[in-house]
């Protein structure tokens, strides 16, 4: 139940950070047009000059639209600034496993709606310590808190099926 709630909260920040977002894309210059538009493009109805009114964001299972997917290198404020869900991959350079993965999101990219989170294991030892990582090629699921929601060592089959596969 709590875990469906902290979803549920995460899907309605994604949603609202996405209104936030969309309407801070618009650029500073006015379009240009050649003759004055007297109907809305969408319907018959007349345009005004009045401001449309704000989109409600309404709680959903699932979000509108999955944003496409990503994979970043750790940050120690990457956790809090990422919307949506969040997997730290613990990778080693010297790790066969670890650079196939790699090398597959690269390739292949990360599925829509994940956020695939590249920790060094050799050198963020108090990351380690805190998700009780003790073999690379670990993956955790984190909410935005940064709270573990499942973990699991993908190191006999590290590949982004078997990333996605332990996700709560």
């Amino acid at each position: 139940m709590l875990q469906q709630a902290r979803t549920t909260g995460a899907m309605i920040a994604i949603a609202l950070a996405a209104f936030t977002l969309a309407g801070c894309a618009g650029g500073t210059e006015a379009p240009t047009t050649t003759a004055p538009m007297t109907e809305s493009p969408m319907t018959d109805e007349p345009m005004t000059d009045e401001p449309a009114a704000e989109p409600t964001a309404e709680p959903t299972e699932e979000p509108a639209a999955d944003a496409p997917g990503a994979y970043v290198d750790y940050t120690d404020d990457v956790i809090a600034t990422t919307a949506g869900r969040k997997v730290l991959f613990f990778h080693a350079s010297w790790c066969p496993q670890c650079r196939t993965l790699d090398e597959e999101l690269r390739t292949q990219g990360v599925p829509d709606g994940l956020t695939v989170i590249k920790v060094d294991y050799d050198s963020m030892t108090e990351l380690r310590q805190r998700y009780g990582v003790t073999l690379q090629t670990t993956v955790v699921y984190v909410d935005d808190a940064g709270e573990m929601l499942s973990s699991a060592v993908i190191y006999d089959e590290p590949s982004v099926a078997s990333l996605v596969a332990a996700g709560p």
